[in-house]
């Protein structure tokens, strides 16, 4: 067989590497194009005002409670996911120590992923599978319990006489809490994940459709509606005038309370091309606020213009909300890792390595921060040096609750309230 021509022999070299430079131009080009398209940060919508339905029930009035008489130091409020509307999940003054004596346990026959909240000598907790209990915390037992339109994956939030409870089918619904009965309902076509918080007569609440409600407590009408332009799974957290989130897209929002004015957001990136994503909800110590993307990019941002402080890669999935104590930013991970920040700097304090995964937020109290993994463990490590001191074998997800005086931890389907070893000398 006769050889191909020189000339020819180079042309059928020179194409193929034509058109490999030309792919990777292509690429890269569409590299670039996802690099500079950034997440939009949507705006508030007047439509939604009047797109969803707010139904006002008209209830008989509330039948008298006989209250027991205190028989020690009044108890300190657990208000909503996170403890209070900064969603730090701290009780960092309170030195209960480890739990010690159990006063009681109760099997709900249902899975809490997210803890409850307590008030008044009432824990009021959601199941997965859609329903809400009021539960009196002296002794477990089952005040009512009411059904929702579908799961309940979220804490329900005390505002005064009502509980506001979000639903995955659709609804934010205000029950009254002496008796459970429905003071009104809002319907958002939307799942609701997001967990409530009510500060200033408003509730605050996120929707699927990455629309941040903020409804009248009292009458449950939209004060106003910002659609963030992306998922919300996350709670939102509220101060110093503000309201902040974080969405599936990437963005971390600060929106006016009042107005639903957008202040600032921030746009936060995995990598050169990709924008990151959130399902933790942003905790603040009023001066930075604090999150993790589920990629595992823990972030402080600069809560007066949302600048980014410092971040830190776990190098792992994470998904619990950050809780903030003292100086001190605590992050579970899918490495089975509790990681200790310091606020200003991001530095990496100490790493308690526990096992397992940590799906669920940590939670403060006194010393210790505890946490719960999905192989069903829940361990107490000090926030001074991370060293383990307690470890009991259940629990799944958020590890629960306390107060100045108990501990009340959501075992997966097990509530248990127990007594800390210094409960005697604990303050709120």
């Amino acid at each position: 067989m006769s050889r191909l021509p020189s000339w020819l022999r180079r042309k059928r070299v020179v194409i193929p590497l034509a058109v490999v430079a030309l792919a990777g131009l292509g690429a890269l080009g569409a590299a670039l194009a996802l690099h500079n398209r950034r997440p939009s940060v949507g705006g508030l919508v007047t439509s939604s005002l009047t797109d969803v339905s707010v139904s006002t029930a008209n209830p008989p009035p509330p039948k008298p409670v006989k209250h027991p008489r205190p028989t020690g130091p009044k108890e300190t409020c657990w208000d909503n996911f996170g403890g209070n509307p900064e969603r730090t999940l701290a009780l960092a003054n309170t030195a209960l120590g480890t739990p010690t004596k159990v006063l009681w346990a109760k099997g709900l026959h249902g899975l809490m992923e997210y803890p409850p909240s307590y008030c008044d000598g009432r824990l009021y907790v959601n199941l997965e599978q859609g329903e809400t209990l009021a539960i009196d915390a002296r002794t477990g037992r089952t005040i009512w319990r009411r059904k929702a339109a579908g799961f309940t994956a979220s804490t329900p939030a005390i505002a005064g006489p009502r509980l506001i409870v979000s639903s995955h089918g659709g609804t934010v619904t205000a029950f009254r809490r002496s008796d459970g009965q429905t003071l009104w309902q809002l319907k958002t076509n939307a799942p609701v994940e997001s967990s409530p918080v009510v500060v200033g007569g408003t509730v605050f609440v996120g929707a699927a459709d990455g629309r941040l409600f903020a409804l009248n407590v009292v009458t449950g009408r939209p004060r106003w509606v910002y659609d963030v332009g992306g998922r919300i799974s996350s709670s939102p957290s509220v101060f110093s005038g503000r309201v902040c989130i974080t969405t599936y897209s990437g963005l971390v929002l600060c929106l006016h309370v009042g107005t639903g004015r957008l202040i600032w957001a921030t746009a936060v990136r995995r990598d050169f091309v990709q924008y990151d994503s959130f399902y933790a909800s942003p905790s603040t110590d009023g001066t930075r606020v604090f999150t993790v993307s589920r990629s595992g990019k823990v972030v402080a941002l600069s809560a007066e213009d949302g600048r980014i402080l410092w971040t830190y890669g776990l190098g792992t999935t994470a998904y619990g909300t950050p809780s903030v104590a003292n100086g001190r930013v605590f992050v579970g991970d899918f490495n089975g890792d509790v990681n200790a920040f310091r606020t200003t700097t991001g530095k990496l304090l100490w790493r308690a390595h526990v096992g397992g995964r940590i799906l669920g937020p940590t939670l403060v109290v006194g010393g210790l921060v505890y946490c719960s993994s999905l192989e069903g463990n829940t361990y107490a490590i000090q926030t001074v040096d991370g060293r383990v001191v307690w470890h009991f074998h259940a629990g799944k997800y958020a590890p629960g609750i306390a107060t100045n005086r108990f501990y009340y931890f959501s075992f997966n389907g097990l509530l248990i309230a127990y007594q800390g070893k210094y409960a005697s000398r604990a303050t709120g």
